[in-house]
This record gives structure tokens, sequence and C-alpha cells, in this order.
């Protein structure tokens, strides 16, 4: 059954990237209604997985749910070298902070924590997360995804480390994640940090963004080949300065992070 399982998603797979190559991809809005949906109505194990809360079956009996935070700790504390930022520090701010499992490792090294995510309850528990390992302030942040930049909009130009994980895969559009590039943009201070994660096209069929059946297959919604991101990035404000990837770990495959400033910035000018 297993098997039969996994060739009958393959198939659906290929059909929905087929359906979408042709220019029958289902639209945003009905994109972006259906992942509303889901994100903002917890329901079972695999809801709790997708939103990386540390009681899902998929962290079950392995360390894997901190060890994911530490990984992205480490990473972060090793990409800032290179344009020699301290790392993490002063106001840090995770976009899609989920379950926590990067809070709490991000959050001690903070003066100030912000996570900002679609889900009330998925905030509640990532506040609980952090509670238990630091007495950092953390500040929720609830968005609409209709909206995302009305709810930030007070944290313009005071964030010292914008990250996000795990989310550029998950949203409806490219277009969309160029808004969340923008916000990124916004909320830097000038000397402020930015990593960014994406799940990267290699140019091949199957790695194409897949824009139909959200609820299905969400981590395929949306990938970049990875020069077409860093253009991106700097048309959003933002400058590129390293990337790291990682070709397969325990969650998924084709990972890439890109270290970022704001244009303007000291780090930026540096850069030229």
């Amino acid at each position: 059954m297993d098997r039969a399982r996994r060739v009958g998603g393959a198939a659906l797979d290929v059909v929905e990237r087929t359906l979408t190559a042709a220019g029958l991809g289902e639209s945003p809005e009905k994109l972006g209604a259906d992942a509303r949906r889901y994100w903002e109505q917890p329901d079972g194990d695999r809801w709790r997985a997708d939103s990386h809360w540390r009681d899902a079956s998929v962290f079950a009996g392995t360390d894997l749910w901190s060890e994911t935070g530490r990984r992205h700790l480490d990473l972060l504390r090793r990409m800032a070298r290179v344009v020699e930022h301290p790392g993490p520090r002063g106001t840090v701010l995770e976009w899609g902070c989920g379950g926590g499992a990067n809070a709490v490792h991000l959050a001690p090294e903070a003066t100030a924590f912000v996570g900002v995510d679609l889900s009330a309850a998925t905030l509640e528990e990532c506040g609980r997360q952090v509670a238990a390992v630091t007495a950092t302030p953390f500040r929720p942040v609830l968005i609409d995804p209709a909206e995302p930049e009305a709810a930030v909009a007070a944290l313009r130009g005071t964030v010292d480390v914008f990250t996000c994980f795990y989310v550029f895969e998950l949203i409806v559009s490219q277009e969309y994640g160029a808004r969340l590039l923008r916000i990124a943009a916004d909320l830097l201070t000038d000397d402020g940090l930015a990593l960014v994660q994406i799940k990267y096209d290699t140019g091949s069929f199957g790695t194409r963004p897949r824009r139909r059946n959200y609820r299905s297959r969400l981590a395929s919604m949306t990938t970049y080949r990875i020069d077409e991101f860093w253009e991106l990035a700097h048309d959003c404000g933002l400058v590129p300065h390293a990337v790291h990837l990682v070709p397969r770990n325990e969650l998924d495959e084709r990972y890439a992070y890109f270290l970022l400033t704001r244009a303007g910035g000291p780090r930026a000018e540096a850069a030229r």
C-alpha cells in the first residue's frame, strides 16, 4: 500500500507539473485561499509536522527538531563572517517561526525575538518553547497572508537580523516571494543581515514550481533557479553576498541559503 501511494503521488505530481507548464496552474487567488485555510486551521499530525511542532511524529525518537535549529544558528554565524557581521544579536526576526525549532536557538542570542506566522496556535507554541529556554522577550506577530506588509509596518528599520527558513517553497508564487524580500529590506537596519532559504530549481522538469493542488504537496509550490533568486533579491532592495547549498537532508532536498544585506547599507557598499 505504501508503494502504491508513492507511485500514485509521483504520477499525480507529473500531471500537476505538466498542467502548470502548459499554463494551467491554479490562480494565485485560489492557491492563496487554499494556503490560508490550511495554515490557519490546526489539523492533526501532518499539520504539526509541516509547522515544525516539536511533538510531530516526524521528529519522534530523534533530536532532529532541535538539531535543525542548531544547524541554522551555526550556518548564520558562519555566513555572517563573510560580511564581518557579529551574527544573531539585537532584534532577531524569524518569518515563519513555526513551532520554535529555530527560535529556541536564535532567541537566546538576541535582546528581542520576533516570531512571525500565519497561525495563532503556532505562535503560542513557539512562545512556549522560547520561554522554556530563555528570558529573551518574545514578540508574536500574526499576519494576514493577503497583507503581510501591514502586520510588520511598525518594525520598519528596527530588525538587526531577519531569518526565513522553510517558507519560500510553501508560498503561492514567485511574485509573493518578491513581496517578502521587500519586507525584509524594509525591516532591516542599515547594518542588518538576512538569511533566507529557498528550494532551488535545477532546470529539470521535477524541480519546477508546482502551483497546483496546494494541500497535497505544499513543499513544492514555489522554486527558483539560484541565479534567478539572486537577481530577484537585488531587485527587491537587498544585496546577496553568498549562497550555501544543501542538496539533501533529513527533511527534504534542494535547499539554498542566501546571505543578504540591505541595499545602501555599509556592508552592501563593501560588497561592490
